[in-house]
């Protein structure tokens, strides 16, 4: 039985394709990710720190 080099390396080929699309999807999606968890809070509002208060409670 004859192994068929050819299909073995257009397998191997398209296996690195798939896992080099994968991979650079995974890191575009985690980008957009750690976009939107660092600017979707709620920004406090400043408030006057009283300098008597030591735990700075509102």
């Amino acid at each position: 039985m004859d192994i068929n080099w050819n299909i073995i390396g257009i397998v191997a080929i398209l296996a690195v394709v798939l896992v080099v699309l994968t991979v650079r999807k995974n890191l575009r999606e985690k980008k957009k990710l750690e976009n939107k968890l660092n600017n979707d809070f709620k920004k406090s509002d400043k408030t006057d720190v009283d300098a008597d208060d030591a735990a700075n409670e509102k």
